[in-house]
C-alpha cells in the first residue's frame, strides 16, 4: 500500500497516541501515526486479504492456548513518551497473549507492544520500503521479539517469508528468505506451508 500523509492543516498539530486513539473511528482506510503524523493508506487487495487470511488460519491453528493472532490492529509502539507526538503502526498481523486482548476489552485503548510476541507484514505494491526497513527498524526499537516479512513478489513468484528476531542491541537479525515451507520453533513451534497462502 502507498501510504499517503493527511494534508496538515493550521489546526492539526502533531498528536499524542492518546489523542490519536481518541479520534472519530474511520474504517474506509487505514490511518497510522508517525511522529504524531496521520498516515493514511488504502485498503489492502484482494490477493493481500487472501494471503492474510490463510496465513491467520495457518498460524492461529498452531498457537499455544495462551496466545491468540489477530489481524489489523493499532498497535502503540511506546518509542517516545506518552506526552510526546507518537507512533501507532497496524501491523498485518500479530500474536498477543490472550491476556492483553482480555485487557484491552476491559479498559480498552490500543495493544502495546510489549505485548506484542510476533508481527507480521505481507509486502503489497507500495509498501516494499515501508515494510522491509522502516516497519523492521520500527518493530525492532519498539522490542517486539519476532517480526516476519511475507514477500507475494509479482504474479507467478512464489510467497517469501523473511523471519526477524531479536538480536540483542543490533535490532533484528534473520536467516534469508524461506519459499515453500517455513517451520520455527520460536516464539512456538509453527510450520507454515507458504504456497497454500494464495
Amino acid at each position: 500500500m502507498t501510504a499517503l500523509p493527511v494534508p496538515p492543516s493550521a489546526s492539526q498539530p502533531l498528536l499524542t497516541v492518546a489523542q490519536f486513539a481518541a479520534l472519530p473511528e474511520d474504517n474506509s482506510r487505514r490511518f497510522e501515526l508517525v511522529e504524531g503524523n496521520i498516515v493514511m493508506s488504502p485498503r489492502p487487495l484482494g490477493f493481500h486479504q487472501r494471503c492474510l487470511y490463510m496465513l491467520l488460519h495457518q498460524v492461529d491453528s498452531q498457537l499455544p492456548g495462551d496466545l491468540i493472532g489477530l489481524t489489523e490492529v493499532d498497535v502503540d509502539l511506546a518509542l517516545v513518551p506518552p506526552t510526546k507526538p507518537g507512533f501507532v503502526r497496524i501491523p498485518d498481523l500479530v500474536v498477543v497473549p490472550r491476556g492483553a486482548m482480555d485487557r484491552q476489552r476491559r479498559a480498552g485503548g490500543l495493544f502495546h507492544a510489549s505485548e506484542v510476541v510476533l508481527a507480521v507484514e505481507v509486502i503489497s505494491p507500495g509498501s516494499r520500503r515501508l515494510d522491509s526497513i522502516v516497519k523492521r527498524d520500527e518493530y525492532a526499537d519498539a522490542g517486539i521479539p519476532h517480526y516476519w516479512v511475507v514477500d507475494l513478489g509479482e504474479p507467478g513468484d512464489r510467497i517469501m517469508l523473511t523471519a526477524h528476531h531479536q538480536a540483542g542491541e543490533f535490532g533484528y537479525a534473520d536467516p534469508g528468505p524461506v519459499v515453500g515451507t517455513f517451520t520455527a520453533t520460536e516464539p512456538f513451534p509453527v510450520r507454515v506451508d507458504l504456497d497454500a497462502l494464495v
